[in-house]
């Protein structure tokens, strides 16, 4: 599960986030939507712990600076945060061995065939396209099996069928047990995968919609409604 309660984070005068509470559970796809400006990316990068705020962040009931929050959590980042000199298959080793993943070659190896990187994996990161590395980043998250996970605009420059492969992928870890957190504008993607939604504006939670709820109305729809078509 992840945790955030009264989120507030400010750059001078000007809050970027204002008392944000939100929950990804256990078990679920929760999406977070919004648009720019809203203060998604500050919510998303205050949870990974990458910026000072105030409030409470917990991922798997611990504080999301501590050890313990971070054997559990995976992360993929918009723009993908690898060692340029490293292969792939020394980036696999590397966190394999950081996290002390049992048999982590044999989990690694069924994302490298399903993402098409088996034959990429003696290439340096810096060799790599754009969406080769967005694959490498969501491989090195996926393998550590985590029970929370963040995914930032995953489908970044991915083809349609690693979109679909990395959709599944998604829904079977949340049907294993895991809080899938997404932040997205790209709503028609993740609007048949999604169990609830987080809409945001202005530094403000709007809404908090489950899927149940929505009726003959579609997320899109409803986002925009409450946007004003931002």
């Amino acid at each position: 599960m992840i945790e955030v309660n009264h989120l507030t984070k400010r750059y001078g005068d000007f809050k970027a986030v204002d008392d944000v509470n939100l929950v990804a559970e256990s078990g679920k796809i929760t999406i977070l939507l919004g648009p720019n400006g809203a203060g998604k990316s500050t919510t998303i990068k205050s949870i990974a712990n990458l910026l000072k705020f105030e409030g409470d962040i917990r991922i798997c009931s611990y504080p999301n600076d501590t050890i313990e929050a971070k054997r559990c959590f995976g992360y993929v980042s918009e723009t993908p945060i690898l060692y340029d000199n490293l292969t792939v298959e020394e980036h696999i080793d590397f966190i394999g061995s950081a996290y002390q993943i049992n048999d982590y070659k044999a989990k690694a190896e069924k994302y490298l065939e399903l993402f098409k990187l088996t034959e990429k994996r003696k290439k340096m990161a810096k060799e790599l396209s754009k969406g080769m590395t967005q694959k490498l980043s969501m491989l090195l998250a996926f393998m550590i099996e985590p029970t929370a996970l963040l995914v930032d605009e995953p489908m970044v420059g991915l083809d349609p069928a690693s979109i679909e492969d990395t959709l599944k992928i998604l829904r079977g870890l949340a049907d294993q047990g895991c809080a899938v957190l997404i932040s997205t504008h790209i709503i028609d993607i993740v609007s048949d995968i999604f169990d609830e939604a987080y809409i945001m504006n202005k530094g403000h939670i709007i809404k908090h919609v489950k899927k149940d709820d929505l009726q003959d109305e579609s997320l899109k729809e409803y986002f925009f409604e409450l946007t004003d078509g931002e």
